[in-house]
């Protein structure tokens, strides 16, 4: 159960996070400075890069925690990010679109929330299942 709830994890972050960004509103929008898009880029590489990995991890060495923190400090980074966008001037709102809300709640906020609650659930199990294993 573990391992298919880190696979979701990782394609939310991994996957559905650059085909929602590679396009006009973010990658090729011609409102955000070349520096701008470098990070954007950047990050999605990152993201990537860091949620095949956990797969690789998950799936063929058969290890649970570091890719269920490696997939934390990627979730948990965006909600800090959110957490913190008064203090750097961030918004989640498109240019002449609203912030995209469900149940009056900022669609990525619960997005990534929901899985970080569940990563952190996962990890507290793995943990317990494998006190005194050094495998990890």
């Amino acid at each position: 159960m573990i391992r298919v709830f880190l696979t979701l994890a990782v394609v939310l972050y991994a996957v559905v996070v650059p085909i929602l960004e590679v396009n006009d509103t973010h990658v090729f929008n011609p409102a955000w400075t070349p520096h701008a898009k470098i990070h954007e880029v950047w990050q999605l590489i990152t993201n990537s890069v860091i949620g095949f990995y956990c797969l690789y991890l998950v799936w063929i060495r058969k290890r649970l925690i570091i890719p269920t923190i490696l997939s934390m400090i990627v979730t948990g980074s965006f909600l800090m990010a959110y957490a913190l966008k008064e203090l750097y001037g961030g918004d989640m709102a498109f240019v002449n679109a609203p912030e995209k809300m469900v149940f009056g709640v900022n669609i990525g906020v619960l997005g990534f929330g929901i899985v970080f609650i569940g990563l952190v659930l996962c990890l507290m199990s793995e943990a317990q299942n494998t006190k005194g294993d050094n495998n990890e």
